[in-house]
């Protein structure tokens, strides 16, 4: 039975949902940084550390998903919004992400690790599960780095600030 919610109805109950801004990054060969800004992000387990980020299956990001299996997430802070706009476009290289402030530092496994995020979480691709017109990629977390700060949010198709009146 066809559903009775528009796309449009759909879009605005979960943009009710106010969530955190990740920027997900690969290192690609030759060594640029390849990453794509998500907020459908989320703790799965505790036993094995688990989490999941959902990759619209278009993206270029969801064939470098799969094909390298190895990725960083960076929860990004109050004052990264450029870089969340930058790594949300859809251009084809991300060559020139340090015009947006954007400054890596390498994990042990040669991850890019986005400095001044309020946590890094290094991860390795355990499960890929089709949904609709995206994928359900889960992940076990190798390492971790937090630090303090305020979080960048995004609400009602905005990015707001912790305190911003909602």
């Amino acid at each position: 039975m066809p559903s009775k919610v528009s796309r449009e109805q759909f879009r605005q109950a979960m943009g009710s949902f106010a969530t955190g801004v990740t920027v997900i990054t690969l290192a690609e060969d030759g060594g640029e940084v390849h990453g794509m800004t998500a907020n459908a992000f989320s703790s799965v387990s505790l036993d094995p550390l688990l989490v999941l980020v959902c990759v619209d299956n278009q993206a270029r990001t969801h064939a470098h998903l799969q094909e390298k299996k190895r990725f960083g997430i960076n929860v990004l802070s109050s004052d990264q919004r450029l870089i969340s706009e930058f790594y949300a476009g859809s251009t084809d290289t991300h060559q020139h992400a340090e015009a947006a402030g954007a400054r890596f530092v390498r994990s042990a496994y040669g991850t890019p690790a986005l400095q001044g995020a309020l946590a890094y979480l290094e991860c390795i691709l355990r499960h890929a599960h089709a949904a609709g017109d995206h994928t359900i990629f889960i992940a076990e977390v190798e390492d971790v780095v937090v630090r303090e700060g305020a979080p960048l949010l995004y609400f009602h198709g905005e990015y707001r600030a912790m305190g911003e009146g909602l």
